[in-house]
């Protein structure tokens, strides 16, 4: 009884064919998830944060919380 030899000529792109797409195809597939599932919600919260952001008035709180020392609070 003897054994078979195993198929070595060629299994590098037999292997290839095989798994590549299904690589690319996974890679696709959490690329749009991680865009529409992370970064599509994050811009949607930086763009309502924004919309009601008031800088200057953050940064009279601030000054006159005492944070900077460059800038005195007012009652001083």
């Amino acid at each position: 009884m003897s054994l078979v030899k195993p198929a070595m000529r060629g299994l590098l792109g037999k292997r290839l064919r095989f798994h590549l797409p299904i690589a690319f195809a996974l890679s696709l597939v959490a690329a749009a998830g991680f865009k529409y599932m992370v970064t599509e919600p994050r811009k949607q919260a930086y763009a309502e944060f924004y919309k009601n952001y008031d800088a200057a008035k953050e940064f009279n709180n601030m000054r006159e919380a005492g944070i900077f020392e460059s800038v005195r609070p007012s009652g001083e």
